[in-house]
């Protein structure tokens, strides 16, 4: 039972959040209020008025919209052509054809009246995940909805599309609309909701206001007390284990994403890398995994080369990695659970070889790691593009942190998550280093990056600009982020990025070096076969 026997109100002109753990029923009974499913029991009521949704067209021509988590647009049409999708205006007659110009007109005017700039002539798929989802909510606005329905809509911006979010949902309220906010971030919720919901396994537990303390909030939403903070001994680093020397990588558009970048990460630490995001993270991380082409400069693992490893070896050589976007590249949504948690594995002992699974063990492994990981789901057998955001990202992470590593790389490691495995994932974090692991993680939440780092390496401009202990003021931090340093900071930054590059450098004379004894070898070795036998001439 998804929802059992939930009872909500929404005002007029009111930010109802709706706060709950992966799994609680927050996304299926706002789709029952969105037509997408029907209830089995109960009733829904707009303005005084039960109303039976069959589709999504009911709900809107009833005035309610939708913004789903994962965005429904079709990445190959322009902004106008989705926006018009459903409602398409049309020019002489039924069978007429679709009016371009009108479409344009609606989204155009739309986005200047509610101050969400989009170009109704960008193709979807070319646009950053900010902007698609302005196209969303432009959609929705288009419909003239009175309630919007925004679920978990800042599970993927960065910190700066989050506040121009919650700025268009002050400016919407305003207006007389109403807003359902679906999320596991308390600090959202407190910033802008005016009431709090809270659900957990499918019932209504509480209510709350803004007043309500983020540690009161957390334990309603999971039952328990949970800790915010990351707790954590201080690290023993060891040997460096990622080298990374004078790194060049361009981004899709074949524009320099990360221009000379050196970095250090070792054994036993870990390395926390901050920044606005699109400063060349995703290209730095995708290039260390061999899913993006390096242009220059030099990727080692414990001395080997990753440069010309493909990425299925590199995950064999005891690399762990958690993508920052798991629907694209951390999932098969139309796989189990069970299969999705062998995908790097499924063709070595006990799971199967190049001919067969084994079905057995991939069973096994699977109650296991769900008992292990709490991943919320019907069986095994559950298809995994059927649960929740977070469920999901659950298997990605019982997958990666469920064999030997070397190193480990977390990109937006908790994102969709709620707070009771937030807490999970960051302590599985820190045993993973206290393992002795080098551990590498690339986070928007600045809160993050500091919680769990030991060393923060701020990324600017595809370059690292700084590296600076976690205990460095937040303002600090955040003018770190934009570009400026000060001199002394700057004397300090020079001196640790030098000396990543330095020992980048050392690491590769090393290497020359015994190329060299061995080229030399082989010449003394060949010169002695090639000396005539005694008693000959």
């Amino acid at each position: 039972m998804a929802n059992d026997h939930i009872d909500i109100t929404v005002e007029p002109g009111e930010v109802h959040a709706l706060l709950g753990e992966n799994g609680a029923g927050k996304s299926t009974l706002m789709n029952q209020l969105y037509g997408l499913l029907q209830p089995d029991e109960g009733q829904i009521v707009v303005n005084d008025e039960p109303k039976v949704f069959r589709s999504p067209r009911d709900a809107i021509a009833a005035g309610i919209g939708m913004v789903h988590q994962h965005f429904m647009l079709v990445p190959v049409f322009t902004v106008a052509e989705n926006i018009a999708l459903g409602h398409e205006e049309v020019r002489g007659g039924p069978l007429g054809w679709l009016d371009r110009r009108r479409s344009r007109k609606d989204v155009i005017e739309t986005s200047k009246r509610y101050g969400l700039p989009v170009d109704p002539d960008a193709l979807v798929e070319d646009l950053p995940v900010g902007a698609q989802q302005r196209v969303e909510i432009v959609k929705a606005l288009t419909r003239d909805v009175d309630l919007l329905i925004l679920d978990e809509p800042t599970a993927v911006l960065t910190p700066q599309e989050t506040e121009e979010l919650l700025a268009v949902m002050r400016s919407l309220t305003a207006m007389g609309k109403s807003i359902v906010f679906i999320t596991h971030k308390l600090k959202e919720v407190k910033a802008i909701a005016d009431r709090i919901t809270v659900v957990r396994r499918g019932q209504i537990v509480g209510t709350a206001t803004p007043d309500t303390s983020e540690d009161e909030l957390a334990a309603l939403m999971v039952g328990r007390a949970v800790s915010l903070e990351v707790d954590k001994a201080p690290a023993e680093p060891g040997r460096n284990v990622l080298k990374i020397a004078n790194l060049v990588v361009d981004d899709d558009r074949g524009v320099r994403a990360v221009d000379g970048l050196d970095l250090v990460v070792r054994a036993g630490e870990v390395l926390g890398i901050a920044g606005v995001q699109g400063n060349g993270q995703t290209e730095l991380v995708e290039a260390v995994m061999g899913l993006r082409e390096v242009r220059g400069g030099t990727v080692e693992l414990d001395n080997e080369n990753l440069g010309t490893m493909t990425t299925k070896r590199i995950l064999r050589s005891g690399v762990g990695y958690i993508p920052e976007d798991r629907s694209h590249d951390g999932v098969v949504k139309e796989f189990s659970v069970a299969e999705n948690l062998v995908l790097d594995m499924y063709d070595r002992a006990p799971f199967g070889n190049t001919f067969k699974l084994d079905a057995g063990s991939v069973a096994s492994n699977a109650a296991e790691r769900i008992e292990q990981f709490d991943i919320r789901c019907q069986s095994s057998e559950t298809p995994v593009g059927t649960l929740s955001g977070g469920n999901q990202q659950k298997v990605v992470v019982a997958r990666e942190m469920s064999r030997p590593l070397r190193l480990f790389i977390a990109s937006q490691p908790t994102r969709g998550v709620d707070v009771g495995s937030i807490e999970f994932i960051h302590n599985r974090i820190v045993h993973e280093r206290d393992q002795g692991t080098a551990v590498l993680v690339v986070s928007s939440e600045l809160d993050e990056v500091v919680g769990l780092a030991d060393r923060v390496a701020v990324m600017y401009r595809g370059r690292i600009l700084a590296i600076v202990s976690p205990d460095t003021p937040r303002e600090e931090l955040g003018l770190l982020m934009a570009g400026i340093t000060n001199s002394k900071q700057q004397a300090a930054n020079d001196a640790a990025v030098q000396q990543a590059a330095n020992d980048a450098a050392d690491q590769r004379a090393a290497n020359d070096a015994a190329d060299q004894r061995a080229a030399s070898d082989t010449a003394v070795q060949q010169a002695g076969s090639d000396a005539p036998e005694e008693g000959t001439k």
